[in-house]
């Protein structure tokens, strides 16, 4: 078996792929790619079992065939070589050759058979999206989800699927984000929770691409297919909660604010906030907002004015500066909306401006008990 293929090529594929390798794996055979070779196609396959990735590239070549190479080798090896065509051959002594424009590398191969396949779907429901907003989608979202293994069900993103729209939500407790698209719709209607190492994988890959990508997808697992690549996973099983009954219906009190000046200053007061709660103090009262925190261990203490646009009764409500801060910084609005009801149930963050027709964003995050 020989192949010819370009050097940066090969590389910026298999950089793609080598994000689905874990740093140790149970079986030695994960630490390959997987190298198939028919009719002058290379498929090349990176897997930890749950999350298997193939990328479909051109190579030169007459004979068909597959081996697993080490990853970790491979990778190092190319990421030195200029552009250049590189000839693979496989020899009988369980080595491959690489010759390049100045010398020659062998490396060990495993038998392409060792290696896991990935699953087919059985009947699976289909959605057609855009690469882009599945990026957007994703990119809003994963920050929410939890890291808890107690309760896998908030460590993924929630995708729900409608003839009237998609929605995306990720929740960890804490604080919660609901994406929604009425611009894009499925078939039918379909739920299901994708696990957190997927999503950053095709977040990274999709955000440069504006090809579609069919979504394919069952009980169990998922599958993601663009351009030359197909990523299966498995999905996390088990009963998304009912975010839609923790989203506060009333909330008479509303604060409208520039999102940049408002990051900058919880950034600014949060710094002096106690380091184990990280809370600030939001204090409302006609066209005024004060952002005060204090932590009373080390007698350090910030407070800072701003001007508002502000409805409804005077107030005072605590939050964990990091969840306002994530969540101000994943908005790309140049106003924001805050909506409270009362200091100890949540509010609700939503962008004024800078959405697409179709697009909705919706941010929660749960309050902090205020020491009088």
């Amino acid at each position: 078996m020989k192949f010819i293929v370009s050097s940066t090529y090969l590389l910026k594929q298999l950089q793609i792929l080598g994000g689905v390798i874990n740093n140790s794996n149970t079986l030695p055979i994960l630490d390959n790619f997987l190298f198939e070779i028919n009719n002058s196609k290379l498929t090349v396959s990176a897997s930890d079992l749950e999350t298997t990735m193939s990328s479909t590239l051109d190579v030169e070549s007459d004979e068909d065939g597959s081996i697993a190479l080490p990853a970790r080798l491979l990778l190092d090896t190319l990421k030195t070589f200029p552009e250049q065509p590189l000839t693979f051959v496989v020899e009988d002594n369980n080595t491959v050759e690489i010759s390049s424009n100045h010398g020659k590398y062998a490396l060990a191969y495993a038998d392409g058979n060792e290696f896991p396949k990935a699953v087919e779907l059985d009947n699976p429901s289909t959605t057609t999206i855009s690469g882009d907003i599945l990026a957007t989608a994703i990119s809003k979202t994963i920050f929410a989800a939890g890291n808890d293994d107690l309760r896998p069900v908030m460590s993924g993103v929630f995708f729900q699927f409608s003839t009237e729209g998609l929605t995306f939500v990720a929740t960890d407790a804490h604080k919660l984000v609901k994406y929604s698209r009425s611009d894009v719709n499925a078939d039918q209607s379909a739920e299901f929770i994708m696990p957190k190492k997927p999503l950053n994988l095709l977040k990274g890959i999709l955000a440069t691409m504006d090809d579609a990508v069919t979504i394919e997808y069952n009980d169990s697992n998922a599958k993601f297919t663009f351009d030359n690549s197909v990523l299966v996973c498995r999905l996390i099983d088990g009963k998304y909660p009912n975010y839609e009954a923790v989203i506060p219906k009333e909330n008479p009190n509303k604060l409208t604010i520039d999102r940049t000046q408002f990051l900058n200053s919880v950034r600014r007061v949060s710094i002096f906030s106690n380091k184990t709660t990280h809370q600030i103090r939001l204090k409302i009262a006609g066209a005024e907002l004060n952002i005060s925190a204090e932590d009373i261990d080390y007698s350090n203490k910030a407070e800072e004015r701003l001007s508002c646009d502000y409805q409804g009764d005077d107030m005072q409500i605590g939050f964990n500066s990091r969840f306002l801060t994530e969540m101000l910084n994943n908005l790309n609005a140049d106003d924001v909306q805050l909506e409270m009801s009362l200091p100890n149930r949540a509010g609700i963050l939503t962008p004024i401006d800078g959405l697409d027709e179709g697009e909705q964003v919706t941010m929660l995050v749960m309050p902090v008990m205020l020491n009088s």
